[in-house]
């Protein structure tokens, strides 16, 4: 089986509560995320808009993702590291190998 296989409503739900368990999670930074797994908050929303094909506005999907405004999110946050950053980079660079 792949993932392809799987039932579009079973993966929406898989997807939703993904997202809840970030909205719960404030603690695990986006930084944190791309430099652990490549991903962050902000890609979910980009992939998000891009599936919608432009139905949807990049806010209103940050906004539902998020579970905030974005602006309301950021401001939360605490500023990266420059560990965190070179985490991110060497992250990102595998994102581009493969």
């Amino acid at each position: 089986m792949t993932i392809d296989d799987i039932d579009d409503r079973h993966a929406a739900a898989a997807f939703r509560r993904l997202i809840r368990h970030l909205q719960h999670r404030e603690d695990a930074q986006n930084i944190d995320l791309m430099g652990l797994a490549g991903f962050c908050r902000n890609c979910l929303s980009d992939w998000l808009a891009e599936a919608a094909g432009g139905e949807i506005g990049k806010e209103q999907v940050r906004e539902a993702v998020y579970g905030m405004p974005y602006a309301e999110w950021k401001a939360r946050q605490p500023a990266a590291t420059p560990e965190q950053l070179a985490r991110m980079e060497a992250s990102v660079a595998r994102n581009r190998a493969s």
